[in-house]
């Protein structure tokens, strides 16, 4: 068994020195919904159907499925090109970008620097930073993803404020009561600003787990992870899970693997705050006299 494994190990590596190296690997990802319809549970204005129907949207968008394509020292990661299902457009496209869909995501682990280009209400923004230094505690557990052997290790990570897959429902009674209360109240405009977005909260920092293959010493991964002794097969923050499914080493059909070069340059910081910014704007026009409650819709339909 050990000989098949260094022989395995030696044929990767001759793979790796060829000049024109290059692999790709399919993940799957999906994000549980439960938060999400938690939130949900609170607004009397939804009926059972439309809860229905919300699940199964969400559903759609919490399970999409990449591809990353990559060589020795750049990968760029993108989503699987689908065409749009019914009111997918607009709006629905601004939620699959703050879902963490949408765009090309570029790592260049030799510069240590990501570029990715995402488009947010209309505009189109090409966001270049550096690469996160994740402070990677190596496990000693392993298991078998397909057909390779993979090693634990564990990181906590800074999450992004502009990527809704990170909000958690915020799990307190004072939300009850401060309901309760808003009913008593005299004055119904101050009532109508009461808004499900106040349950929910964005947290500093994530514990992540991630399992690498040292058989592809490459250190690369899906998403905005990397720096592993070996390609990235699964990610699990607890909430998201992105595995790999499909994995094809020096195929002969070549990818250009370059970042992507149209929109606004800003600093993931600037986008993160440019998205922040917008949703308390639609929060505060949903939460005054006559807005909607529930804040922005899940589709893009009217």
């Amino acid at each position: 068994m050990k000989k098949i494994i260094i022989a395995s190990i030696l044929m990767i590596s001759g793979f790796l020195n060829a000049q024109n190296f290059q692999g790709m690997a399919v993940y799957e990802s999906k994000t549980s919904t439960a938060d999400f319809m938690k939130g949900m549970g609170g607004n009397r204005e939804i009926t059972p159907e439309m809860q229905k129907q919300i699940e199964e949207r969400m559903k759609k968008m919490f399970e999409k499925t990449f591809i990353l394509n990559f060589d020795k020292t750049a990968s760029i990661y993108k989503e699987e090109e689908k065409l749009d299902a019914p009111g997918q457009q607009g709006g629905g496209r601004m939620m699959m970008s703050m879902m963490g869909g949408g765009g090309t995501h570029y790592k260049n682990a030799k510069d240590k620097q990501y570029i990715v280009d995402k488009e947010f209400f209309g505009k189109e923004f090409l966001i270049k930073d550096s690469l996160p230094k994740y402070d990677w505690k190596l496990e000693g557990e392993s298991k078998q993803i397909g057909n390779y052997t993979c090693f634990k290790a564990t990181a906590v990570v800074k999450v992004s404020e502009s990527d809704f897959r990170n909000f958690r429902f915020r799990n307190n009674n004072n939300a009850k009561e401060g309901d309760k209360k808003a009913e008593t109240v005299k004055d119904t405009a101050k009532a109508k600003k009461t808004n499900f977005t106040d349950d929910w909260e964005m947290p500093k920092e994530n514990t992540i787990t991630a399992w690498y293959c040292p058989e592809i010493p490459v250190n690369q991964g899906p998403e905005n992870y990397w720096g592993l002794p070996g390609l990235i097969l699964e990610v699990n923050d607890g909430k998201t899970v992105i595995l790999c499914s499909k994995l094809v080493l020096n195929s002969k059909e070549k990818v250009e693997i370059k970042p992507a070069s149209k929109g606004k340059e800003i600093t993931q910081k600037e986008y993160d705050e440019t998205v922040k910014k917008k949703m308390e704007e639609m929060r505060e026009m949903n939460s005054g006299p006559g807005g909607q409650r529930g804040g922005f819709r899940m589709g893009g339909g009217r």
